[in-house]
Order: C-alpha cells, then sequence, then structure tokens
C-alpha cells in the first residue's frame, strides 16, 4: 500500500513523503489517525495545494512539543503502590500511571507518550521513563516508586 504521509511518523518518515506500508498497518493506523492519504492524482495535487498549511501545522506541533519538554526538564515524580517488605511490587507501575502521577503533577502528558522501554516497573525504587512528546521530541522523567506503608 502507497501512502503520502500529512505529517512525521517515527520510523517511517517525513511530511509529504511517499511510502509503501503493509495494508494493515496503513488501513488501521495510519488513515484513520489522519496520518496519510493514498496515493492518487486527486491526493497528489490537494496535498501539493496544502502543503505550506500542513508544514505550518507540523512546525506547530514541533514549537509545542518544544515548550512541554522545557517543562518537564528535570522533572522526578513520586507514585505510591502495593510492595511487598522486600520492595517487590503487587502489580506494577505501566504508562497509564506515570501519566496520571504527571497529570496530578500539573504537567499535560498522556499515557501514549510515555515509553518504558525495560517493560511496567515492579519494583520500588528509581527509574527513568521515556517521554515522547513528538517524533522528534523526547525527555527522561525521573519515578520514584514507593510501597505503601
Amino acid at each position: 500500500m502507497e501512502l503520502i504521509l500529512l505529517e512525521k511518523v517515527r520510523n517511517l518518515g517525513n511530511l509529504g513523503d511517499k511510502v509503501k506500508v503493509k495494508p494493515g498497518y496503513g488501513r488501521n493506523f495510519l488513515l484513520p489517525q489522519g496520518k496519510a492519504v493514498p496515493v492518487n492524482a486527486a491526493n497528489l495535487e490537494a496535498f501539493e495545494k496544502r502543503r505550506a498549511e500542513y508544514e505550518a501545522k507540523a512546525a506547530d506541533a514541533l514549537s509545542g512539543a518544544e515548550s512541554r519538554k522545557a517543562k518537564l526538564e528535570g522533572v522526578t515524580v513520586t507514585i505510591t503502590a502495593n510492595a511487598s517488605p522486600e520492595g517487590k511490587l503487587y502489580g506494577s507501575v505501566g504508562p497509564r500511571e506515570v501519566a496520571e502521577a504527571l497529570e496530578a503533577a500539573g504537567y499535560d502528558v498522556h499515557k501514549n507518550e510515555v515509553i518504558q522501554g525495560e517493560g511496567p516497573i515492579r519494583h520500588t525504587g528509581e527509574s527513568d521513563v521515556v517521554i515522547a512528546l513528538h517524533a522528534d521530541v523526547q525527555t527522561q522523567v525521573k519515578v520514584i516508586v514507593v510501597g505503601e506503608k
């Protein structure tokens, strides 16, 4: 399936690139999310007419992500979870809990922006979590997991 990207997609391409993707990825993710359109004469013409608008929108999204990154630099958040005396959690701390803790602290973070490369946190202590605010903008946040007393 060949598509025209309407915004930058991580590990795929930039705005305006023609990419070939598997049909399921294009049909189930890129098209419904509005990140791409199928390649045909009408879509190529419409894209070229609105290219400046798409580029302005992309620049605006990038500057918004940069400002959010500046606010998140050096942030530490503490999460309380039910844990055994040895420090092993009964359950885990995943992206949803990290995003909720950051929201409670006054930061605008959505759960699908939280990336835990090593999987969910299963022990008390400190962990670094990556927050991907944009395809080009990432920052790290320190998460401290404390066992309930």
